[in-house]
């Protein structure tokens, strides 16, 4: 993942959503947590490091 993938994209590359559309709604909707804080930025800028959930799924930036 590059240094300017979003969590909008990342999402969609991870497969957790389908479309840009359904990250927005979810990350609007503070479904989207980033290092434990609920993130409702779609465009935030995802680091190394990182760790993305949403629901039961979590997932680490590398």
């Amino acid at each position: 993942m590059s240094p300017e993938t979003t969590l909008g994209q990342a999402l969609k590359i991870w497969g957790l959503v389908g479309t840009g559309g359904e990250a927005k709604v979810l990350i609007q909707y503070g479904e989207v947590r980033v290092n434990g804080e609920v993130e409702t930025r779609r465009g935030r800028r995802l680091r190394k490091g990182d760790v993305v959930e949403v629901g039961d799924e979590r997932m680490e930036v590398r």
